[in-house]
């Protein structure tokens, strides 16, 4: 049997059919396209919804900035440093000593107006006493003109008998004018110092109850030599040193409280339209990410723009103007437990989201956010010291107070 030559096997077998590229490329370039238009009409239509239900109701900015009050401590009184209790980045809470001045010149001012008190004390007391005494002298005064009245009409019956001489009749009215006189002058002092003290007490006197407003305003003087924190907060800006001879009303250091911080944020005048007092509000902060939102809501909005309250306002009648979008302050105010949870700090950046679905609220705030006030009672009303003043009243006037209380001024 012959073997087929090479050449002609090949000649009479037909060749493979090769596969349609192009077509399957086409296919998949066009189901390509279907599927991308498919997402853009997906994520078209889930755009449109959100911002239909939801994102037309929110006006957004990054131009805001925590804010809070800086209460500055100041001395009310001149003196030198002699201890400073606390340091910058330190927690105080609301009566805590933040430093105290030198009390020898105060302590020596209040025991003079104590000495002072004591004098006015022994004054009035001889005003009291110098009206009595004069009583006195007009009841003998009274007494001296009766007699000289009854001795001049005695001699006026016996002038026409002869039994005593026009000089010796003279001189009896002279007596008695010079009597009457007396009993007048002795009135007028009298009256004189009645005026001084009519209606009132040793304790109520004028006198004394000035001098007992400088002893309590010494005490006062004393009391301000130590520093305390008016409200709670974490102390900033000291620049008070041991030492130092400090000035009445010079800043020595401030008091951040920053459980009571706020937002500032800065809309465009284009946004406030819909923007109303009480709706809420979402705050994402740059020190702590994406993943803290603070919640809160709108407190007011600014009376002026940024640029109406600036150092140097801009001048606009010129040729050469050109319209710039304004921005306005609006105040936040956060939820207390999530400011206690992370805690802000003035001056940090923040991202501000306005839900302006609810418009009941009024354009302008009505309310006045409450600021810290001081939890200590005021210096001036010192039971020791009231005590004091009624011990040095009571050791001076003698039996003739009155009892009760000192009147305050």
């Amino acid at each position: 049997m012959s073997t087929p030559h090479p050449d002609t096997t090949a000649a009479t077998t037909p060749p493979a059919a090769k596969p349609d590229v192009s077509a399957s490329n086409g296919r998949r370039r066009r189901w390509g396209l279907v599927g991308l238009g498919a997402a853009v009409l997906i994520g078209g239509a889930i755009y449109l919804i959100h911002w239909f239900s939801y994102g037309r109701y929110i006006e957004s900015t990054d131009d805001a900035y925590v804010n809070g009050d800086v209460v500055q401590i100041t001395s009310e009184v001149p003196g030198t440093v002699i201890a400073l209790h606390i340091d910058d980045t330190q927690v105080v809470t609301a009566g805590q000593a933040l430093l105290e001045l030198d009390p020898a010149d105060a302590r020596i001012a209040k025991a003079n107006a104590e000495a002072a008190l004591a004098r006015a004390v022994r004054e009035v007391r001889g005003l009291f006493a110098q009206g009595q005494q004069l009583r006195s002298q007009i009841d003998l005064r009274e007494q001296a003109l009766r007699t000289a009245q009854a001795d001049l009409a005695r001699r006026g019956g016996l002038l026409a008998d002869g039994a005593i001489s026009a000089e010796e009749l003279s001189h009896a009215r002279d007596n008695v004018t010079a009597t009457r006189a007396n009993v007048s002058a002795a009135r007028d002092q009298l009256s004189q110092t009645v005026a001084q003290i009519d209606g009132t007490t040793i304790a109520t006197h004028p006198q004394v109850l000035a001098a007992a407003a400088a002893v309590r305003n010494a005490a006062l003087a004393v009391h301000r030599t130590e520093l305390t924190a008016a409200v709670n907060g974490v102390v900033a800006k000291r620049s008070v040193q041991v030492g130092q001879r400090v000035a009445a009303g010079t800043p020595l250091l401030a008091v951040v409280p920053l459980d009571d911080v706020w937002i500032d944020a800065n809309f465009k005048e284009v946004q406030l339209a819909r923007m109303r007092t009480g709706q809420p509000v979402t705050v994402r902060t740059d020190v702590y990410g994406g993943h803290v939102t603070y919640h809160g809501r709108l407190a007011g909005v600014g009376a002026g723009s940024g640029n109406a309250f600036a150092l140097l306002p801009a001048q606009n009648a010129s040729g050469n103007w050109i319209k710039i979008v304004q921005r306005v302050p609006v105040r936040i105010l956060l939820d207390p437990q999530e400011l206690k949870d992370h805690p802000l700090r003035i001056g940090l950046s923040a991202a501000v989201d306005v839900d302006l679905r609810d418009t009941s609220g009024p354009l302008m705030a009505t309310a006045v956010r409450n600021t810290p006030q001081p939890t200590q009672p005021s210096a001036g009303d010192d039971p020791a010291v009231d005590a004091r003043i009624a011990e040095i009243i009571a050791g001076n006037a003698g039996p003739q107070l009155a009892a009760g209380p000192v009147a305050r001024p």
